[in-house]
């Protein structure tokens, strides 16, 4: 099934929001194909289908509803074959190492060269440890190059994000019970009987919970009420193969509400943008990965952070969710044309088919691929490799994320000149399991016409 994705109509003056350019400053805008075990040779030509045999799957591991599985025990191959398969995978590992090591070292320096790193980080991040997280939070922003800078940065960020949630998530009652119980140590620190009788406070017209006045810190809190519904609805969908976010776990649950207090309190920072279905899809990648810090004062503060990476990454993308802005040079509208033209500079038969003959155009199919950031389109940690390389472009996300989804149109060329229009939607809308690594591949060496890579 196809999932939902909403868009808000906002005004082309009210949509303008401020997004954070380093760590510790935050949003501000509230009130404004077939694989040969046995052979070494492999067709990887444009136009293929792409193999879905992709040997990096063999050394993830990752949880799935009541049962992990063990990649190990799946294959069952012949002894000449597992041979073969055996030193490919030896020679993995030994590149995934070396790559280990390149960004170590680099992350190490006392001044970051970000211009290497995102050259090494491109080609994948190693899994496990706490590697993937930490050059995520250096390519988006949040960490500074710097490491003399990193403690004061991240200390300062998670003092905001923590009083940025006690003013807007918190319930009012909580609040001002908070707010009274620091009032009344004051008064009994300061008072000289401490016999005298406790003082009944009164509960001002705006704080009271019957309120219907605007400026009710009630109001507010109500006004938020069907979007947190919306909100718990959508977490429950998020990757529901997956027990780490839609499992009934304390972990789980955990999890779940973390990121809820994230969408939530964007929504809230962000009334113009509020919460559109769709961006908890754009989130979970974030907080999965920054959850598999093994720095134990990192996980402490994983909402935090997370909250703040999210808020970058969304800066870049959140036009695509005003439907306002869909004829605009920023709006979605000009990004599935910029597709279009990526497509017929690198593929014009494919393109003129697609155009022409079958006319399946970029919107019917491209809308959620570009918007949701792929995430709909793959497993999740094809996903977190397909990130690695859209967060390391030095051109920028929306750059490299174009050239993806046309690497995507070329690698079942073939399948889509042969289908009707019926055919080349279902295909494009399910899109199948393939070679991430080659896909990536025919992304870096997609062609750009500079005509309009001044619009991407």
């Amino acid at each position: 099934m196809v999932p939902k994705i909403s868009k808000l109509k906002v005004s082309e003056k009210a949509r303008k929001l401020v997004f954070p350019e380093m760590l510790g400053s935050f949003v501000v805008g509230r009130e404004e194909g077939n694989y040969n075990m046995g052979s070494d040779k492999r067709d990887e030509s444009a136009g293929e289908e792409l193999r879905t045999f992709e040997l990096h799957g063999f050394a993830l591991k990752h949880m799935i509803k009541d049962q992990t599985y063990d990649f190990d025990e799946e294959l069952s191959v012949p002894q000449k074959a597992n041979k073969n398969l055996g030193a490919i995978v030896h020679a993995i590992i030994n590149d995934d190492n070396e790559k280990r090591s390149d960004l170590e070292h680099e992350i190490s320096e006392k001044e970051i060269n970000l211009e290497k790193l995102q050259r090494v980080a491109s080609s994948g991040i190693p899994d496990g440890g706490s590697l993937r997280a930490k050059i995520w939070k250096l390519l988006l922003g949040y960490l500074p190059t710097s490491r003399d800078l990193w403690e004061k940065e991240l200390t300062e960020s998670r003092l905001k994000y923590a009083k940025l949630k006690e003013e807007l998530l918190l319930n009012p009652s909580e609040l001002s019970r908070r707010k009274d119980k620091s009032l009344r140590f004051l008064e009994h620190a300061t008072s000289s009987d401490a016999n005298e009788p406790l003082e009944r406070y009164n509960i001002s017209k705006e704080d009271h919970p019957l309120s219907l006045g605007k400026a009710s810190i009630w109001h507010q809190y109500f006004e938020f009420s069907e979007i947190s519904v919306q909100i718990d609805r959508d977490l429950q969908r998020t990757h529901p193969d997956l027990e780490f976010f839609s499992g009934d776990s304390p972990l789980s649950r955990k999890n779940r509400e973390s990121m809820r207090n994230i969408l939530l309190l964007f929504a809230k920072l962000n009334p113009v943008i509020s919460y559109v279905q769709g961006m908890n899809e754009v989130l979970a990648p974030l907080y999965y990965v920054f959850s598999t810090d093994s720095n134990e004062h990192n996980t402490a503060n994983l909402e935090a952070d997370t909250f703040s990476c999210f808020v970058i990454l969304m800066s870049g993308c959140v036009d695509h969710f005003c439907q306002q802005l869909d004829s605009s040079s920023v709006g979605i509208h000009s990004t599935l044309s910029n597709l279009s033209k990526f497509l017929k500079t690198n593929d014009e038969e494919l393109w003129h088919h697609l155009e022409y003959k079958s006319k399946v155009e970029p919107q019917f199919y491209a809308f959620r691929w570009i918007t949701l950031l792929l995430t709909q389109e793959f497993s999740l940690h094809h996903i977190l490799r397909i990130w690695d390389t859209l967060l390391s472009n030095p051109f920028g996300l929306q750059d490299m994320l174009l050239r993806i989804c046309c690497a995507m149109l070329i690698c079942v060329k073939s399948k889509l000149l042969s289908g009707d229009f019926v055919d080349n939607l279902k295909l494009l809308q399910h899109f199948p399991e393939l070679d991430v690594e080659h896909l990536l591949q025919i992304a870096q060496g997609v062609t750009v016409d500079t005509s309009f890579l001044s619009a991407v």
